[in-house]
């Protein structure tokens, strides 16, 4: 089994902002799935598939970014798993705009959502999907990632949110290293 945890904020302030691309990934994995409608638990909406005989639980922590690691821990105790069963994917303002970096364990860097999983868990050994929200920080960090993108902006949004749904998929049943050298592209 496999958890697939989308980061991002709930509620329609925060639905097209920088700081939900997370909430975006999962919603177009759902639709690759063919799946809708979910349920809410653990504070968190759920939407659960299979990819070829992998159970896959798709998670919208609706804790606000902050509280992210409440959520995926109450998740992690439900279904007794291990870090390296989830999958996170989230923003990165460290990386450029539309680009993708997939790693498989590492520090949370600068993002409060990550901080908040690897201090629940108490293991930063799991693998992440992390997408460029822009390099160029513009002034106070948290109205930057609250800001909705522009419109120049979306259609690298649109492509990287597409390219990150494959890459979370495939790591359900693909080697980790083999999913990283596909996506990995500099």
């Amino acid at each position: 089994m496999k958890v697939i945890v989308g980061l991002g904020n709930p509620g329609k302030d925060y639905e097209k902002t920088r700081h939900n691309v997370g909430f975006m990934v999962i919603d177009e994995i759902a639709n690759k799935l063919g799946i809708s409608g979910g349920k809410e638990k653990f504070d968190s909406l759920l939407l659960e598939d299979f990819v070829g005989r992998e159970k896959v639980v798709l998670v919208k922590p609706l804790t606000f970014m902050n509280d992210s690691g409440r959520a995926v821990r109450r998740i992690m105790d439900f279904y007794s798993l291990d870090p390296g069963d989830i999958i996170v994917i989230y923003d990165d303002v460290d990386i450029d705009l539309g680009k993708l970096r997939i790693r498989k364990n590492g520090s949370a860097g600068t993002h409060n959502g990550m901080k908040s999983i690897i201090y629940e868990l108490k293991s930063d050994d799991f693998p992440r999907v992390r997408l460029g929200i822009n390099k160029e920080k513009r002034g106070d960090l948290k109205r930057f990632v609250l800001k909705n993108f522009s419109k120049d902006e979306i259609p690298m949004i649109i492509d990287v949110v597409k390219r990150a749904a494959d890459a979370a998929l495939a790591m359900v049943d693909d080697d980790i290293d083999k999913v990283m050298n596909q996506f990995n592209i500099r």
